[in-house]
């Protein structure tokens, strides 16, 4: 009785231990297909131009392909049902933006959990929005812009390139922080909206870096402030909001790689390995850049921390204005 007590537990032992190195050995071999990396939207966008960054430095390491797949629609939910669907082995993941973690308060009823169904991979990158404005609206700075917008409450323009994105929600956020109410004029892109400043048809504009720069550098606009928590190697010269004169204002256009929730973290580990290694090759930290995105280097950890943070922080903008998508 007693021998067969000890063999039982040897073999339970062996079992045990044979289970325990199945998903090591899943990472060691992982991926032995292409990666689908989903962009929930039409190519030429910026997730896009990321994507396309990162794909063929990704695949060099991985040594397999990693295929972009364009999923556009719905704003985003139809590429990231795809991915959330997924099954969770690495094989399909998902390129998000920060309206990733706007979109729970847009709409009531996703066909996904944005905080349970992914798994956070890498955050690829930070990317600062600008505040500008056209010279004939007087205002030089962010307390010139506060002061302007007490003196006629819900007069003075402000431009976004779509309501509900973060060029919208970052003016709803400066209104909230401010104590002001500037009017909202909505239009269908970044470049309309650049358009009717450059004409004076609106005072400001919560503009990406890409669009606002070059008129900036022709002294057609005025920059006020960048948006994010801290000054931009895009526009290095350009203080933040918060340093200028709104404490606590803080909005960044981030970006990164997600996985359907359940992949193995030893799968997880491998993909934000890669991708962290390719994000701080030079020549794609300029690209970056270029777009006005800075490469970010922090674990999937806290890459899971700060989408949470997002959530909670744009549910208390979206829900108490009753925004709507277009």
């Amino acid at each position: 009785m007693i021998a067969w007590v000890r063999f039982y537990w040897r073999r339970m032992v062996f079992a045990v231990l044979a289970i325990s190195m199945v998903v090591p050995l899943h990472a060691q071999q992982f991926p032995t297909r292409p990666v689908r990396l989903v962009v929930p939207y039409p190519a030429g966008g910026a997730n896009d131009i990321l994507a396309r960054l990162l794909a063929p430095r990704m695949s060099e390491q991985l040594g397999q392909n990693v295929v972009v797949d364009n999923r556009g629609g719905g704003n985003t939910i139809i590429g990231s049902e795809l991915v959330a669907k997924a099954a969770p082995n690495g094989y399909t993941i998902l390129i998000i933006a920060a309206g990733h973690a706007i979109n729970p308060s847009l709409y009531p009823r996703l066909p996904y959990d944005t905080a349970r169904d992914f798994a956070p991979i890498v955050l690829v990158g930070d990317g600062a929005y600008v505040l500008v404005a056209h010279p004939s609206a007087g205002v030089a700075t962010v307390a010139d812009l506060i002061a302007a917008a007490k003196s006629k409450p819900g007069q003075l323009a402000y431009a976004s390139s779509s309501t509900g994105n973060l060029t919208h929600l970052a003016g709803e956020l400066f209104n909230a922080l401010a104590g002001i109410r500037m009017l909202h004029v909505p239009y269908k892109g970044g470049n309309p909206a650049m358009t009717d400043l450059l004409g004076g048809r609106v005072a400001v504009f919560f503009s990406t870096v890409a669009v606002a720069r070059p008129h900036l550098q022709s002294g057609k606009i005025r920059g006020l402030g960048v948006t994010t928590a801290r000054r931009t190697q895009a526009l290095p010269n350009m203080p933040t909001i918060a340093e200028a004169g709104l404490p606590g204002y803080e909005v960044s256009g981030w970006y990164g790689l997600v996985a359907p929730a359940a992949t193995p973290k030893a799968v997880i580990a491998r993909l934000h390995g890669v991708a962290q290694v390719a994000l701080r090759q030079a020549d794609i930290k300029d690209k970056l850049l270029g777009i006005g995105v800075e490469a970010v280097d922090i674990t999937s950890a806290q890459f899971a921390d700060k989408i949470n943070a997002e959530l909670a922080k744009w549910e208390k903008v979206v829900k108490p204005l009753g925004i709507t998508p277009e």
